[in-house]
């Protein structure tokens, strides 16, 4: 049986903290709000965009006047600073030649997800790219992992769910899948086991090489 590779983006394939700061920030100065740090914006990612303006502004903000208004001004900024992590185009380029079916599934909405892979120049690298609002539940549900392991008639227990956050432990762990946290990037695992520890994509790479 095939088997598959899932990748979260943020914080797993490209560090987008900067820009997703910028954004945070610009729409807490649209209210008249002092900006926040980088590191405060980045323990409010990993749960949709949604989430994280939430976490973003006080309560008394109307969440969906707001939403809005924080993705135009993260579209404007999508790959200001966001770069991939090193060893992504490299490790990409090995994965894909092994025969392994890839995706990116992230909480991160659709469309954003998409111009992000294609302006850093690795979308080509992926059989599927699924954001938030691209027909299945946020992670840490499943949904989406299942679809694709379904897709491809995937192996679950020889297939891989590659992130750094806790929703991506748990929505791997959740589908029968391996897990790799991506102790590299900013997500929090939250004491959520996996089966390796990548302190670099070259890592990752190494093992299922």
């Amino acid at each position: 049986m095939p088997q598959v590779i899932i990748f979260d983006l943020d914080g797993t394939l490209i560090d987008s903290r900067q820009d997703l700061t910028t954004a945070v920030n610009l729409t807490r100065a649209y209210y008249n709000l002092e900006p926040l740090s980088m590191e405060t914006v980045c323990s409010y990612i990993g749960n949709g965009t949604r989430n994280l303006i939430e976490r973003s502004l006080p309560e008394d903000i109307d969440i969906d006047e707001a939403l809005p208004i924080m993705k135009r001004f993260y579209y404007a900024h999508l790959t200001d600073e966001t770069i991939l992590y090193p060893g992504v185009q490299e490790g990409l380029k090995k994965l894909t030649a092994t025969g392994r079916k890839l995706a990116v599934i992230t909480n991160k909405p659709d469309e954003a997800a998409k111009i992000v892979l294609e302006k850093l120049g690795v979308d080509k690298y992926f059989d599927e790219i699924i954001g938030g609002g691209g027909g299945h539940p946020l992670k840490p549900e499943p949904d989406a992992l299942l679809y694709f392991a379904k897709k491809w008639n995937a192996d679950l227990k020889e297939s891989w769910m590659v992130g750094d956050h806790y929703t991506d432990l748990e929505s791997g762990t959740r589908a029968g899948m391996k897990c790799c946290w991506a102790s590299y990037g900013f997500g929090d695992p939250r004491g959520f086991a996996y089966d390796f520890d990548a302190k670099s994509f070259a890592e990752f790479t190494a093992l299922i090489k």
